[in-house]
């Protein structure tokens, strides 16, 4: 399986109670969607990370069922205080909403890469086998 990393803003987190403790995330950035698909192992390492960044940075393996393609997570990565460096507005005045005042912050600040992109998009990959 080929590895890869992903980084979005966080549309959706599902964690439906038939999928025994895995959590569904559907990243998106100006490309398009990603399906994160994290165990509870994973997510028993990254819970703070899953369950309050607003933007995450994924590595994980790329696995495909049929014409559906996710990122399956090894690591997850809190990316939140990069939205300020997505805009080219000035300066946003209020860039989080009130629910994301609490979501844990990434103890070092990296800076963000000058592009971020779903390395596949849904539309265009194709993986053999």
């Amino acid at each position: 399986l080929r590895k890869v990393k992903v980084a979005g803003v966080v549309l959706v987190r599902q964690r439906p109670g038939s999928a025994k403790g895995v959590v569904f995330i559907t990243l998106e950035d100006e490309s398009g969607v990603c399906n994160i698909v994290v165990w509870p192992k994973v997510l028993e390492a990254f819970r703070g990370t899953v369950m309050g960044a607003r933007l995450m940075l994924v590595s994980g393996r790329v696995q495909r069922a049929g014409e559906i393609i996710h990122v399956v997570a090894d690591s997850i990565e809190d990316c939140t205080h990069w939205l300020g460096e997505l805009s080219e507005d000035v300066e946003m005045k209020n860039p989080l909403a009130r629910a994301a005042a609490h979501a844990p912050r990434s103890v070092g600040r990296r800076q963000p890469p000058a592009r971020m992109r779903c390395p596949f998009p849904a539309s265009t990959i194709s993986i053999p086998g």
